[in-house]
């Protein structure tokens, strides 16, 4: 594969899978297309992979990785929309496996231009998609301080948002915040306290990343669409990096797997509730050579489920 994107989880993800060779299967992130390779050293000519990414690069340099497949669709969008693009790329009927790899790879967050990290100087964008939406910079620059406190504190967890966004609006004050190194001191400068193997700027990054490109929304709005693709028996595998992500998909695999709401206290019998998920064993995690091979991995966690039939 192109590019210096290890793929995480990668045997525990195509075990949960459980790929059949003449199936067909939804890589819905595609990233650098690791998951997907995997995938289709397992397919049979008749197999086939339906790849999407909200990054025309990212597509552009798997897809050179993977090759000429006739046997893979690949297009660019978001996964909320994998049901339309399902459809419009002459896919009918029920998926065999779907599988998420949420966050940014490992080439997005090493591309200077791409403003997704503290690390190297670049513009500040955090956009997964360049050809619509808002940077991060102008974001910071018209959004109040309850805001940006809001956002650090919600989806970055940082327990220092208030002193954070206070800082920016003050430096914005003396003029634009636009480039990354920029916003990387002005949260360092604004922590009083460190922790232990992280940047002070980590948790502030990750959190404007995550509201700049709606990630949450995005996969609470997808899962409900990929149980709809799945026939049943079909699996849908989910690796996360993020507590709030993974809350999201622990929440929604429960409440499929309980069924239909009713009464706490009125005994119904499962069949009766209509479950539509079973979760597959329990979440699993990189173990100690993975991380050690690839740091990035070491909040990774992968969670399974399995199609039950019935009605949705």
């Amino acid at each position: 594969m192109t590019g210096a994107h290890a793929p995480v989880l990668l045997a525990e993800a195509i075990e949960a899978l459980a790929i059949t060779p003449d199936g067909r299967y939804i890589d819905a992130t595609f990233g650098r297309g690791g998951h997907s390779a995997a995938i289709l050293a397992r397919l049979s000519p008749r197999g086939r992979l339906l790849v999407i990414d909200r990054d025309e690069s990212a597509i552009a340099a798997a897809l050179k990785g993977i090759g000429a497949d006739s046997r893979v669709t690949a297009v660019k969008g978001r996964f909320s929309m994998m049901e339309n693009i399902q459809a419009n790329a002459g896919w009918s009927g029920a998926v065999d496996g779907v599988l998420f790899d949420l966050g940014v790879s490992s080439p997005q967050l090493d591309e200077p231009g791409r403003g997704f990290s503290f690390r190297a100087e670049g513009p500040l964008d955090m956009r997964m998609e360049q050809d619509r939406g808002e940077p991060a910079s102008a974001w910071l620059g018209r959004a109040s301080e309850a805001d940006i406190a809001h956002v650090l504190r919600d989806f970055g967890e940082e327990r220092f948002a208030r002193r954070v966004a206070r800082a920016i609006v003050r430096a914005r004050s003396e003029g634009p915040v636009t480039t990354t190194r920029a916003l990387a001191e002005i949260v360092s400068r604004a922590i009083p306290s460190r922790e232990p193997g992280m940047h002070p700027a980590t948790r502030s990054f990750q959190a404007i990343r995550i509201f700049i490109n709606d990630e949450l929304g995005e996969l609470a709005a997808a899962l409900p669409v990929a149980l709809r693709l799945l026939r049943p028996g079909g699996r849908l595998a989910v690796i996360s990096f993020h507590s709030l992500e993974d809350r999201c998909v622990k929440r929604f695999f429960q409440e499929e797997a309980r069924g239909d709401p009713h009464p706490s206290r009125l005994p119904v019998l499962a069949s009766a509730a209509h479950p539509r998920l079973r979760v597959i064993g329990r979440a699993q995690r990189p173990a100690a050579g993975e991380i050690a091979h690839n740091p990035r991995a070491r909040s990774a966690v992968l969670r399974a489920a399995e199609r039950i039939g019935g009605p949705l």
